[in-house]
This record gives C-alpha cells, sequence and structure tokens, in this order.
C-alpha cells in the first residue's frame, strides 16, 4: 500500500473512531453521509477496526423492536485513536504552515502587480 492510500486509510479510521467514541450508535449509513465516503467503504474499514479489535460490536434492542447496534471503542481502539489524532493534527498543523505561506507569496506578488 503507499504511503499516500495509508494516510487516507488512517484519516478514516480517525474520523470513524472520532464519530462513534461521540455516537456509539449510528448506522454504517449515517457514517458514510457524516464522512461523505462510500456504504461499502465505511462498511469495509468497520469490518477492519472490528478485525484490529479497536471497536467491538454490540447489539441491543431498541424501541421500535428492531436489533440495533452499538459499535464501542475497545481499550486499544481508545489509544489508536490517540495515535491517530496526532498524526492527524501534525499532518494538518504542516498543511496549514504549507497554505500560509502560499497565501503570504500570492499577497505579495499581488502586492508588486498592484500600485499601491
Amino acid at each position: 500500500m503507499t504511503e499516500r492510500l495509508r494516510t487516507q486509510q488512517d484519516d478514516v479510521h480517525f474520523r470513524i473512531l472520532r464519530l462513534l467514541q461521540d455516537d456509539p450508535q449510528l448506522s454504517q449509513r449515517e457514517l458514510a453521509e457524516r464522512l461523505g465516503v462510500s456504504l461499502g467503504k465505511v462498511n469495509f474499514c468497520i469490518r477492519a477496526l472490528l478485525d484490529k479489535g479497536l471497536i467491538k460490536l454490540q447489539n441491543f434492542q431498541n424501541s421500535q423492536k428492531k436489533l440495533a447496534y452499538s459499535y464501542l471503542l475497545t481499550p486499544s481502539g481508545i489509544a489508536e485513536k490517540t495515535a491517530l489524532t496526532a498524526s492527524f493534527l501534525k499532518r494538518k498543523m504542516l498543511e496549514y504552515e504549507q497554505l500560509k505561506a502560499e497565501i503570504e507569496s500570492l499577497k505579495q506578488e499581488q502586492d508588486n502587480v498592484l500600485p499601491g
């Protein structure tokens, strides 16, 4: 797997873990909508997170007499989310600094072209 694909996958895993920590009863469809990815991709990622032991599945009966699921982060899931958070934050800070430098460069370029 390329570094870029690994980063994208880590980002989706991070976002899923973050959403599930806040609301363990989100459906895969709701996760897909919030993340802007396909339902199939969410299903694939959920299975990977389950296989890695980062989340566990708990089923229960909801008030409409339908079986519902809750995705709970395991202790290793919480640790992984923490590590992914640090990595995500580091990457976003670097992107921010690069974007900030590009904006400054464009401002200077514009100031040199337009008379004061």
